[in-house]
């Protein structure tokens, strides 16, 4: 049998991505790739190295399109479109980008817009501020039989990447295609859930369902969670492709996987694990540390002091301390001005919890600087899923008072989210 050049490479993709890791079957509807197994050298194996070591049997026959970004890379750093569309037995004919664009050159809240991969010539269409009818003439458009969402998450409700395939999979059930998810880890791990639930009321981008601020589940298990508790009217015919080798209390590091930034300011897992707490700070006028090298672990705004720092640390809060900081921003907000303010040191990171430490330092952020205040859009209500948090605050209230407010919610939504886990 004679295999052209274009066989050569997909053929050399699917062994570069899958090693020595043993095909797995694509049953089922929802769990098309079982659940953890053991990864070959202590590595964990991507979705997409299971899909390629099985090779592609999910995709056969099916006309392919596939939303991604830059974090959309096999184990030895390549992108999976690059790969897929070297191999004959994928039909790969459109590429979708989300907020930030698939080559991840756009700032928070933009996109590329559409255009032709220079590297494979598929046509890029943009999913960004699309969903529903709008998004599902897209696909139509496209030509497209399957969806193929393969994302690096950061664990937050309002990192928006998990609303895009929560839309594409509406989309898709629209227009009658199918959805096939290839699962990474949750960079922050899988442990518990943390933070308070969505209120429906405050549906957007950064939260379309009643899910917890940090959920501590990976895009397969929040696809799975998506279409069995809130497209039930419609739900998507879906697949998920799971990881082999992650378990739930597993960070980034340990996982053996190149990091690859999944926006742009998102440079480093570290700055994954405080995100879930820091971003709060965007509904607030100080900087969360845009425009620096290290966004959201250092905060800040001009007039504070040491002040913050010492407050911050006096709550106890456990697995981090504070150290005061100044930096200024090259741009977003504080531009060009010298800003004080805290770091975060994450020094137990089982111990921390980012939520908890992001309302502890918006309680002493309003307590020790005067120029403390909201954004006047209320943008806060909808990082935090309702206007419970920042009434709260407002009101002088504690850590434990604050946190406790979401208890009951928490709880409930845990129950649900048991439902859909994958791993151990």
């Amino acid at each position: 049998m004679t295999v052209s050049r274009r066989g050569v490479l997909g053929l050399a993709g699917a062994i570069g991505s899958a090693g020595a890791l043993g095909a797995s079957g694509a049953g089922g509807t929802r769990a098309a790739a079982g659940g953890a197994g053991t990864a070959a050298g202590g590595r964990v194996r991507t979705g997409f190295e299971r899909l390629a070591a099985d090779g592609y049997a999910v995709l056969a026959g099916q006309r392919v399109g596939v939303v991604t970004n830059p974090t959309g890379i096999t184990a030895d750093a390549r992108h999976l479109v690059d790969v897929l569309h070297a191999d004959e037995r994928v039909d790969l004919v459109a590429v979708f980008g989300p907020e930030h664009g698939f080559r991840g050159t756009a700032q928070a809240g933009d996109s590329e817009g559409a255009s032709r991969d220079p590297a494979t010539g598929l046509p890029v269409y943009d999913t960004y501020d699309k969903s529903g009818q709008k998004l599902a003439d897209v696909f139509t458009t496209a030509g497209i039989d399957t969806v193929v969402f393969d994302i690096q998450d950061v664990g937050a409700r309002f990192y928006t990447y998990i609303w895009t395939l929560y839309d594409c999979m509406r989309a898709a059930a629209l227009a009658g295609k199918a959805v096939v998810v290839l699962d990474r880890p949750n960079p922050v791990g899988g442990r518990r859930a943390a933070g308070p639930v969505l209120a429906r009321p405050y549906a957007s981008f950064v939260g379309r369902e009643p899910i917890a601020l940090a959920h501590g589940m990976t895009a397969a298990e929040l696809a799975r969670l998506f279409n069995g508790a809130f497209l039930t009217d419609r739900p998507v015919e879906l697949r998920t492709v799971a990881m082999a080798g992650w378990r739930r209390e597993s960070f980034f590091g340990e996982t053996g996987l190149p990091w690859v930034p999944p926006s742009p300011n998102m440079p480093t897992p570290d700055t994954a694990l405080a995100y879930a707490g820091t971003c709060l700070f965007e509904g607030t006028n100080l900087s969360e540390g845009r425009g620096t090298t290290t966004p959201f672990e250092v905060i800040g705004a001009e007039g504070i002091d040491r002040g913050w720092a010492e407050a911050a640390n006096g709550l106890g809060l456990p697995g981090v301390w504070f150290r005061e900081a100044y930096f200024t921003p090259t741009f977003s907000k504080h531009v060009g001005k010298v800003c004080g303010g805290v770091r975060l040191i994450v020094h137990d990171r089982e111990a921390f919890d980012p939520v908890r430490a992001g309302i502890g330092l918006l309680i002493t952020a309003r307590r020790v600087w005067s120029g403390f205040g909201w954004r006047a859009d209320h943008w806060i209500d909808r990082l935090t899923g309702s206007d419970r948090v920042r009434t709260l605050v407002d009101a002088g209230a504690d850590v434990d008072e604050v946190v406790g407010d979401w208890a009951a919610g928490l709880a409930s939504f845990g129950a649900v989210r048991e439902e859909y886990l994958l791993y151990p």
